[in-house]
């Protein structure tokens, strides 16, 4: 068990992740394509679906992030924030070199076996790096990608959620509900951990990252930079719903969302154009992005949306300088069955 001490100042410095990060839920998802463990189950179709699109190039992941339980999962591909692959891809291979040098560390110390060629990526090997990048942009096309949406719309809903927990019971209130397997008594976090340790936050804070693809809570320090908040990632599919709500209808990220007919159930519902909007949504988009996929103007798309969001159909949070519009599950649940 993990046992994190919060001080007076730790508690006004929790947040919460907008969404997971892209290359971290494809790091983790590697030892779980691996074993069978924790809600196996659950997982059983993804895995099949996913061993079944394997490449002989991504070959090299499974032995970056293998499934052994004790093994270290290389921490300098789970720091990025950002919304899309090639962006935390980026952020990254941009890591300065003591942090590659701390991951290295603990690296040889937690996987003394581990294959030469990781020793090479850790210490800038040019053709190396190229190879784990193509490999990681590969397996993430058909191990997350399809799935990436409805990922989002959980999270979204999730971080909804978790908001309003905290308006009614304060930070307390957060931490207390986190995860069936996490238990607070303030001052005092724990966190189910392979290790008996006492960790003090001493004022960096916590931040709470959801994840899909692990299925259990996961405290993460850095290693290089220990003033840094120390990032837990807690599972936001909890049962057999939860996961079947995600693997439900998936969609290639890449993918453009296809229009309702204008005769179709949903477009008798909700009119013809709100219709669109909502099927357009299926991927998350800003407002121009709205506009442009339903072939209206910036101001009737945002019109639309807020009409959708009011209903519940969808959520808008703030991205930088614009916003992001995703589907509810409910949302989600409307077009399934329109599409039925």
């Amino acid at each position: 068990m993990l046992r994190v001490h919060f001080a007076p100042d730790d508690l006004a410095r929790v947040r919460i992740a907008r969404s997971p990060d892209p290359l971290a839920e494809t790091i983790l998802s590697l030892p779980v394509l691996q074993g069978s463990g924790p809600h196996g189950v659950a997982l059983a179709g993804w895995r099949a679906r996913t061993r079944g699109s394997l490449r002989p190039s991504m070959r090299p992941l499974l032995e970056l992030a293998p499934a052994r339980a004790g093994e270290y999962v290389p921490e300098a591909f789970t720091h990025a924030a950002t919304a899309t692959l090639p962006d935390s891809l980026d952020h990254t291979w941009s890591l300065p070199r003591h942090q590659w040098a701390a991951d290295f560390l603990a690296t040889e110390q937690l996987r003394p076996h581990a294959p030469r060629w990781i020793h090479a990526l850790h210490h800038g090997d040019r053709e190396w790096g190229a190879l784990v990048r193509n490999a990681l942009l590969k397996y993430h096309a058909v191990a997350v990608a399809p799935y990436w949406a409805q990922l989002l719309a959980a999270a979204h809903a999730d971080r909804s959620r978790r908001a309003l927990v905290t308006a009614d019971s304060g930070v307390d209130g957060l931490l207390a509900t986190l995860h069936p397997e996490v238990r607070w008594a303030s001052p005092v976090l724990h966190v189910p951990c392979r290790t008996d340790a006492d960790l003090r936050l001493s004022g960096r804070g916590l931040l709470l990252v959801p994840t899909f693809f692990w299925p259990e809570p996961l405290a993460l320090l850095d290693n290089a930079d220990p003033g840094r908040p120390l990032v837990l990632r807690y599972p936001i599919a909890l049962d057999l719903a939860d996961y079947a709500s995600v693997w439900a209808a998936p969609r290639a990220s890449s993918a453009p969302p296809a229009p309702p007919g204008p005769g179709g159930a949903l477009a008798a519902l909700l009119g013809a154009t709100r219709a669109r909007v909502l099927r357009a949504v299926e991927t998350p988009a800003s407002t121009g992005e709205l506009a442009r996929r339903t072939g209206t103007s910036p101001a009737t798309a945002s019109h639309h949306a807020t009409v959708l969001r009011t209903a519940g159909l969808l959520t808008t949070e703030r991205d930088g300088s614009g916003v992001l519009h995703a589907l509810t599950p409910l949302g989600r649940v409307l077009l399934g069955g329109a599409a039925t």
